[in-house]
């Protein structure tokens, strides 16, 4: 077992020969390099299983012997400073490394086929290798120095891979945008680390740990400036998470490729911030204005991104606004302490929302064959439907990958949000209840993103009509413009509602197809994942029999100890059955609304008739239309933080920079200038002066006598006059 944990030092440097090949071969011989470039992709898989299978191993001899291991390297000692390197292998690094090489060997896969005719092919697996590589030095390290340097390198990986089709201007924007907001919350952690090496005159975690209690046990420090620096650490994890109010860029981050999507905005990067706070979670449970804050943030965050996700038309924008939501559970969770709960869900939400990512990524390569290569139709859901009988595969896979955010049993995400839920209502039962009111809403816009995409008709051969004013088509959301008169979407793009006609609207169409195989098996083995990995966290304590179901307290037994924390997590039938009734028919209300607004009507209007009795209620529908407009509005517009930002951040910062220019050229250059001036017109006039005549000399020296003396001529009789 110490053998196995004495190489654990490799793991971060196991992908890097990918990337050093490729970049080194594209340098020295493009051409043979590129002729041999699905090597590269089979090296890539290849690496990150011996990581996965090295992962496994270290999870198993925990769960079995709860074993820690940490081994550190002097790297710099100068009188009473020190830095050292190292790695740290406990729970919560295990867990981790099993998330990154799981989901990073499915995306690996899935990206051979899905990025087979793009130019920048050897490009992305440089890319993405040098972004494993990153993340897992990421969570091995140990302290948080080593930490900020792979925290950088695992931006600077964001930052390429979302700007990856950098010839596209919006793609362009969208990594500038993730890498300045990302750098506000980078900045925060910096002064944090600062801050508490300051404190402690430690970086290592333990020390940092055991100092920082001992100072506050002793009141031995100030307490507002823990507090700040507690809450700026926090800070870096809020924008690397996505969480509010750095929250803008995740959105638009969907602008790079699919697979990109799924590995760092589901599985890694976002991650990375929880990781953040689960590693310095020992510290913050000592503060508890941080723990208030972090949980304020974590509910916020929840019902933000989930109000957000309700009018997205871009299928990849109300996942990633799904995300957003979801790691505010989990960012929750550990505000109110609950450990276990926030690593469940952080493994059930990984493995779900890689499926939906990569679902998503298998609709919109299968939608360009109708359309053609068009992100901004490819990716709208208003041009989908009616895909089940082209993508059955896709669609069994999306649908399972939706009912577990949902929370349906047995599901992955049921058994991770139930509990949460749960914690919620013993910790503050006003984020009990916003934390159920969101459940809700994710079953709702989950479940219309899914009928949407994959029932009704395939609305994309109706897309003749979404160029006029006032079409059916402009509006296919139930909240347009025109509020509730479209309440019911698919029904006015079906065939008989457009024109009361059968006939189709083109002589020609061109149908989706189910993606290959390449793309499918990654699906599959996500399916098993969301359907089975639940299980390791089952809350049922069956050591009487001989079995024990609850495999995740026991593995994460040693964390739970540090936070002094029980870890029996046992509970009894009655309660369970009770509190999941509850979360299951909160969700399943969600669903029928869902299906009640947007299911597809084939070939009648009898619904439509029951709607607009609906509707023609006099004032109340007056009311029902501007309650509809402000929430469609509100989600549509993001919140108006971008518009808040760009009014106040971007407008007031380029004002500022306008007024410094306009005082640097006028004031600063006018000084200068004028200085520069005045010594030229000097120069000249001093010129004529000393042309070399006695005759001239005279006169200016008898002028000048002439001016002295009249100047005390009047100051004399001033004097005189004055007394």
């Amino acid at each position: 077992m110490e053998h196995t944990y004495q190489y654990a030092w490799i793991i971060p440097f196991i992908p890097l020969p990918v990337p050093i090949v490729i970049g080194v071969g594209l340098l020295l011989v493009p051409a043979a390099t590129k002729s041999l470039r699905r090597m590269w992709a089979f090296f890539s898989v290849l690496l990150l299983s011996i990581i996965m299978i090295f992962s496994a191993d270290l999870s198993i001899q925990q769960i079995n012997g709860s074993f820690l291991h940490q081994y550190v390297w002097s790297w710099t000692i100068n009188n009473d400073f020190s830095l050292e390197f190292g790695y740290l292998i406990d729970p919560l690094t295990s867990i981790m490394l099993i998330l990154i090489a799981t989901v990073g060997i499915m995306v690996l896969i899935y990206s051979d086929n899905y990025m087979s005719h793009d130019q920048g092919y050897l490009r992305f697996f440089a890319y993405i290798s040098f972004s494993n590589a990153s993340m897992l030095g990421l969570v091995t390290s140990s302290n948080l120095i080593q930490i900020y340097i792979f925290w950088e390198l695992v931006g600077m990986c964001s930052y390429l891979l979302i700007g990856f089709w950098f010839t596209r201007p919006i793609a362009a924007s969208a990594c500038q945008k993730a890498f300045v907001t990302n750098r506000v919350g980078d900045f925060g952690l910096l002064l944090g680390i600062l801050g508490f090496y300051f404190i402690t005159g430690s970086f290592e975690f333990r020390d940092l740990f055991e100092i920082t209690n001992n100072l506050i046990d002793n009141d031995e420090v100030n307490s507002f400036l823990l507090t700040l620096c507690a809450s700026l650490l926090f800070v870096g994890a809020v924008a690397k998470s996505a969480q509010f109010p750095l929250h803008v860029w995740l959105p638009d981050a969907m602008e790079g490729p699919t697979p990109i999507s799924a590995l760092i905005h589901a599985a890694t990067m976002v991650a990375a911030g929880i990781f953040l706070v689960a590693r310095l979670l020992p510290l913050f449970t000592a503060i508890p204005y941080v723990m208030n804050f972090i949980s304020l943030i974590g509910i916020i965050t929840i019902l933000l991104g989930a109000t957000l996700a309700l009018a997205q038309r871009d299928i990849k924008r109300c996942l990633a606004y799904s995300t957003m939501s979801q790691l505010g559970y989990t960012m929750l969770a550990l505000g109110m302490g609950s450990y276990r709960a926030a690593l469940f869900h952080l493994i059930t939400h990984a493995y779900s929302k890689a499926l939906l990512f990569l679902g998503s990524g298998s609709i919109i390569h299968s939608m360009e064959t109708v359309i053609g290569y068009s992100p901004e139709k490819s990716q709208n859901m208003a041009l989908m439907g009616g895909l089940t009988k082209y993508m059955p595969i896709t669609k069994i896979s999306f649908l399972l990958g939706t009912l577990s955010l949902c929370g349906i049993p047995p599901l992955a995400c049921f058994w991770s949000k139930d509990e949460i839920l749960n914690d919620s209502w013993l910790y503050s039962p006003i984020f009990a209840i916003i934390a159920c009111f969101t459940a809700g809403l994710t079953a709702f816009y989950m479940f219309r993103m899914y009928l949407l995409t994959f029932e009704g008709h395939l609305n994309a051969h109706f897309q003749n009509y979404s160029g006029k004013k006032n079409s059916p088509f402009s509006s296919i959301s139930i909240w347009g413009k025109n509020g509730v008169k479209v309440i019911k979407p698919n029904l006015v793009l079906s065939t008989m509602a457009i024109n009361n006609k059968s006939a189709p609207l083109f002589s020609k169409k061109t149908y989706p197809l189910e993606s290959d195989n390449t793309m499918l098996l990654p699906l599959l083995v996500l399916v098993l994942l969301t359907l089975f990995v639940g299980s390791v966290g089952i809350p049922f304590d069956f050591d009487q029999k001989g079995i024990y179901f609850d495999i995740l307290s026991k593995w994460l037994t040693p964390s739970i100890n540090l936070l002094h924390s029980n870890s029996n997590n046992s509970v009894d039938w009655y309660e369970f059955v009770t509190n999941a009734i509850f979360s299951v028919s909160i969700a399943l209300f969600g669903l029928f609304i869902a299906s009640l607004l947007y299911r597809p009507v084939y070939s009648s209007f009898q619904n439509l008739d029951l709607i607009n009795s609906f509707v023609k209620m006099g004032p109340k529908r007056i009311f029902w239309d501007k309650i509809i407009n402000v929430i469609y509005n509100w989600s549509y517009n993001r919140g108006y933080v971008d518009i808040f930002y760009a009014t106040t951040f971007t407008r007031g910062i380029r004002g500022v920079a306008e007024l410094i220019s306009f005082f640097d050229r006028q004031v600063i250059d006018g000084i200068t200038n004028g200085v520069g001036i005045t010594s030229f017109f000097v120069g000249e006039g001093i010129k004529y002066v000393g042309g070399g005549r006695i005759s001239s000399y005279l006169f200016f020296y008898l002028f000048y006598v002439l001016i002295f003396f009249l100047i005390d001529y009047f100051i004399f009789n001033f004097y005189l006059i004055s007394f």
